[in-house]
């Protein structure tokens, strides 16, 4: 790393990292690097041996070496998620306050690329309905993707500025907001962020930080949950803005119980005392991240669904009997010429959401219905309410690779017709074997590229 520090730096770092400049620089030569994964507990189902377990999640893992994870099909089965410890601690608090025991509206606001978006709809009870929102256009489609690998059909991605949700006043039981920070949290992992660092970006975050929690706050419940996060170590961006959410919006502070042995470094803000919890490199395995959480106790207004009207479909569920499980509950809905499937006790949510918000993605898109057949879906393929009756071709891990190349493949089998390439009895997509030859249906957008 340079061996230039901006003195503003320096003085922050006392402040807000309670580190001098050399124990700063001792952390920074540390060779340890520090890969961790979460697994996907509807797909994962063997054991992860000779690695460390993130304490905090039960589903998270520290991995002995970081792996080219482009070339590994699970990857791309969506069976793991490659998340950052520290953040991972969000599913301590879900399970903490027992959010997990029933069944909730949950939005992550700032949702991209996806990694607590995954988490949440790992944590959450099963039969509630996630929404992830991102307001950058480009990265909304990664969020979709990487939500439709983790397969739950019980998912909403929109893309929409924080200020869309003041229209949904009262909805969501839950709110996470990992706000866009300045990322000094990310030292270590990403040296760039230390050029890019000043004391008028820790500002700029934190006016931006209070516009977004201003212009989205009311979609929150009277009782509903605050999760507010940030990669960041600066008081302006943490405890003073818990502070400024006492102040301002009318929001509890939350203690959340944890293990000393964790080394976490529980905080309290300036004026409220509100708790706070700092994750530092030198403490913890992982990197810097701080996250607080909050019961809202505001009255007020809440969305009126009962205008919204919920048109009966002409899609005849019998199409979709050998496509999807029997024990589902689900509901379908017709896009353009796709048919989508969304949780059968959630469907007036999504109308409500549609009616106000601009969807990306609505549950699982099954595929398109012509006069012949169902031409699937490649969500339809790495969905968990996909049928098990459904044929599935185990391939190799080079022909697997192949595969997620858009490769030609080579197959010898009596199967005929539509059938899902298997990793390791994970599907990655489908494939259509016909009499002379077998079409690849892997997305060309999602194709790995030689290396």
């Amino acid at each position: 790393m340079s061996n230039f520090l901006p003195s503003k730096l320096i003085t922050a770092l006392k402040k807000d990292f309670q580190i001098d400049e050399e124990e700063f620089r001792r952390i920074h030569r540390q060779q340890e690097q520090i890969t961790s994964i979460r697994l996907n507990p509807t797909k994962w189902t063997k054991a992860f041996e000779n690695t460390d377990h993130i304490p905090w999640c039960p589903t998270g893992y520290y991995l002995n070496e970081r792996p080219i994870f482009t070339l590994d099909p699970l990857f791309h089965a969506g069976t793991y998620y490659v998340q950052e410890a520290s953040s991972m601690f969000i599913d301590h608090i879900i399970r903490s306050l027992n959010i997990d025991k029933k069944a909730s509206l949950a939005l992550d606001l700032c949702a991209a690329p996806g990694g607590k978006s995954t988490l949440l709809n790992s944590v959450l009870h099963p039969d509630s309905l996630l929404v992830s929102n991102e307001i950058i256009k480009t990265r909304v489609n990664v969020l979709a993707d990487n939500l439709t690998k983790w397969g739950n059909f019980n998912v909403v991605v929109t893309n929409n500025d924080p200020q869309s949700f003041n229209r949904l006043p009262g909805f969501f039981d839950l709110m996470l907001v990992d706000a866009p920070c300045s990322g000094s949290g990310m030292f270590r992992k990403d040296e760039q962020t230390i050029s890019e660092w000043s004391e008028e970006t820790v500002n700029l975050c934190s006016q931006r930080q209070q516009r977004i929690l201003s212009d989205s706050l009311s979609t929150l419940k009277e009782d509903g949950i605050l999760i507010y996060s940030t990669c960041s170590y600066s008081i302006e961006e943490n405890e003073e803005i818990a502070d400024w959410l006492v102040a301002n919006h009318d929001m509890q502070s939350i203690p959340i119980p944890h293990d000393l042995a964790w080394q976490i470094e529980e905080t309290r803000s300036p004026k409220f005392q509100c708790h706070g919890y700092r994750f530092y490199p030198h403490k913890v395995r992982g990197e810097g991240f701080y996250v607080a959480c909050f019961r809202k106790k505001k009255n007020q207004p809440t969305f009126n669904t009962k205008k919204i009207k919920i048109e009966k479909t002409q899609l005849d569920k019998a199409y979709l009997k050998n496509w999807i499980k029997i024990e589902t509950e689900f509901t379908g809905l017709l896009f353009k010429d796709d048919i989508l499937i969304i949780p059968i006790q959630h469907e007036l949510n999504v109308k409500a959401l549609q009616h106000v918000l601009y969807l990306k993605k609505a549950g699982t898109n099954v595929g398109r219905l012509t006069k012949k057949e169902l031409l699937p879906h490649h969500e339809l393929a790495l969905s968990t309410a996909i049928s098990n009756q459904i044929p599935r071709i185990e391939l190799s891990l080079e022909t697997a690779l192949q595969y997620l190349r858009k490769a030609e493949i080579q197959l010898t089998t009596e199967v005929k017709g539509w059938v899902l390439a298997c990793y390791d009895g994970h599907p990655l997509g489908w494939m259509k074997i016909l009499p002379n030859r077998v079409n690849n249906y892997y997305p060309k957008e999602w194709r790995i590229i030689n290396l």
